[in-house]
């Protein structure tokens, strides 16, 4: 098989394996003075050594979530003083609140330089790290410009005139400081978004993948161009599982391919200083009685959790949300039947297009708050730009 050049950079990037992909909080790097989670904003000098005192330096915590809106500085903290001193000065800025709002995005500013008074010996600053990602507001409250990239299925795509999904209304409910691309197409599962996924299937049970000349997985044009535009302080969002529980190849994934296939991605993302977030699988209209929708689209609901504790990646619980709001708005039972037809009426024949799982725009509208509201109630970066 014979790859164009940006067919073969994508390859490249993407030329990863599970065993690589970095576990713990965060992998972007805050400098030589600090070291950055993604999941807590912890800062801390490396140097902070005074004369003929201990070296070492505290935590100056950003708040949860890295990205815009957390401001994840990389300044230090004063050492300690010698002896008969006291704590040395902590660093002055570098940190946001974890939501940003209060507009002090600064990034990598310097540690304060002097111990407390009184001490014998000063204690020398801390180093200040790298800057980290830009907070939501920098000084006078001006926000930075942002992307949102979004990678799903039809549930997720823009759609129209049904079915229509939620990443399509996503836009409206940011300011104007917020772009929103929304790569997710209809019928995919995580690996036939991301790769050439073949008819057959390997000795482990998954879908085998096309290979380029190297060995290496090649990859879809949306994802190379998601790379290609993808710059620090964007947020990646990923929801699949709709169709991955395919029996037959090409779009079946099993539990532990699609884990995987969710820490690449997210690393691509985290190597371009982005944040990602994974989303549940939003739940399909099921009646299990006479007033109670189930949650439905296991073990990908499961999975996704999973991966997102294994990856250090909030998740968004999309499954558990849209299950609720569809038994408080009375879904069950659905009028008519099982599932949602053509004619159905009510508030289901309102909500879904034909069937049990698509949405016409009110149901897209309502599915795409429950995610904003869910950046919200998480305390992400990113709820400073929702209006």
């Amino acid at each position: 098989m014979s790859l164009s050049p940006s067919r073969r950079v994508a390859t490249a990037l993407l030329g990863l394996t599970f065993s690589s992909v970095l576990l713990g909080c965060g992998s972007d790097q805050s400098g030589a003075g600090g070291a950055q989670s993604a999941a807590g904003g912890h800062i801390t000098a490396a140097s902070g050594a005074s004369a003929g005192g201990t070296s070492g330096a505290t935590p100056n915590t950003a708040g949860a979530g890295a990205g815009p809106g957390a401001g994840t500085a990389g300044a230090g903290t004063a050492g300690t003083a010698g002896a008969g001193g006291t704590l040395g000065a902590t660093a002055a800025a570098g940190a946001t609140s974890q939501a940003g709002s209060a507009g002090l995005g600064t990034a990598g500013a310097s540690a304060a330089a002097a111990g407390s008074a009184g001490s014998t010996s000063v204690g020398s600053a801390g180093t200040a790290g790298a800057a980290g990602h830009a907070g939501s507001g920098g000084a006078g409250g001006v926000q930075s410009n942002l992307s949102v990239w979004i990678a799903g299925d039809s549930t997720v795509a823009t759609g129209g005139p049904c079915p229509v999904g939620w990443g399509g209304q996503f836009k409206a409910l940011f300011n104007g400081k917020v772009a929103v691309n929304n790569s997710a197409v209809g019928g995919r599962s995580v690996r036939t978004w991301l790769y050439d996924v073949q008819d057959t299937k390997d000795s482990a049970g998954e879908c085998n993948l096309a290979k380029d000349a190297q060995g290496n997985p090649t990859v879809q044009a949306r994802w190379t161009a998601m790379l290609t535009g993808m710059k620090s302080g964007d947020y990646l969002f990923i929801q699949f599982g709709i169709n991955d529980g395919d029996s037959t190849c090409p779009r079946h994934v099993g539990a532990n391919a699609f884990k995987t296939s969710y820490g690449l991605l997210a690393q691509a993302a985290k190597d371009r200083g982005a944040q990602p977030i994974f989303v549940t699988p939003v739940s399909q209209i099921a009646c299990s009685g006479a007033n109670v929708s189930k949650g439905t689209r296991e073990p990908y609901v499961t999975a996704t959790k999973d991966a997102g504790a294994q990856f250090g990646v909030p998740v968004l619980d999309l499954n558990g949300l849209s299950t609720t709001l569809y038994q408080s708005l009375g879904f069950c039972p659905i009028p008519g039947g099982s599932d949602v037809s053509a004619t159905t009426t009510g508030a289901v024949g309102t909500f879904f297009c034909d069937d049990h799982t698509h949405f016409d725009t009110p149901g897209a509208q309502k599915i795409a708050g429950l995610v904003a509201q869910a950046l919200r109630d998480q305390n992400i970066g990113l709820a400073a730009y929702l209006k």
